[in-house]
C-alpha cells in the first residue's frame, strides 16, 4: 500500500503509511520533547491527521522549514521509526546511504526525492490552487 499528498487532481506519492508515521515520530521525539503536536501544531495535529486546509499551508510551509534546520543538527541514529514503539528500527535497520548524513536528509520518497521537499512541493501547490491537502492511501 502507497501513501502520499493529494491536492486536488495532484499526487505526490510518499511510501508506506509507516514510513510516513516513521517521519513525523522523528519530528515529535527529536524536536517537540516527545509531546506530539506541541512545538508544529500544523504540521503534527493537522496535517498528519489527514487534511490540511489550504489557508494553514503557508503556516505549514514555515514550520516545515525550521523542522528541516533542527533536522540538519541530529544525525542518522537518532530516526525514530514509532513513537508509540522506539524500541522499532527501520526495515533497513542501519543500513543506510553514505549520502545520508542527518534526519533532514534521512526520508526518501519510493522514487527517489526528499520528503521534506516533496511535502514543500504539496504545500506549495495547495497555497496555489486554493485546495486542501489530504493524506491517501492508495
Amino acid at each position: 500500500m502507497a501513501i502520499g499528498f493529494k491536492i486536488d487532481f495532484l499526487w505526490y506519492q510518499v511510501r508506506t503509511p509507516d514510513f510516513l508515521h516513521a517521519f513525523f515520530s522523528t519530528i515529535s521525539y527529536n524536536l517537540e520533547e516527545n509531546k506530539w503536536g506541541s512545538k508544529y501544531p500544523i504540521l503534527m495535529n493537522e496535517l498528519y491527521q489527514g487534511k490540511l486546509n489550504w489557508e494553514n499551508a503557508s503556516k505549514a510551509v514555515e514550520e516545515l522549514k525550521l523542522i528541516k534546520e533542527e533536522l540538519k543538527k541530529i544525525n542518522p541514529e537518532y530516526v525514530v521509526w514509532d513513537i508509540e514503539d522506539i524500541s522499532k528500527q527501520p526495515p533497513w535497520v542501519k543500513n543506510i546511504s553514505p549520502d545520508i548524513t542527518d534526519l533532514s536528509n534521512y526520508f526518501i520518497t519510493s522514487d527517489g526525492r526528499d520528503l521534506i521537499s516533496v511535502i514543500l512541493m504539496a504545500l506549495n501547490d495547495s497555497i496555489c490552487e486554493k485546495t486542501d491537502v489530504e493524506i491517501i492511501n492508495i
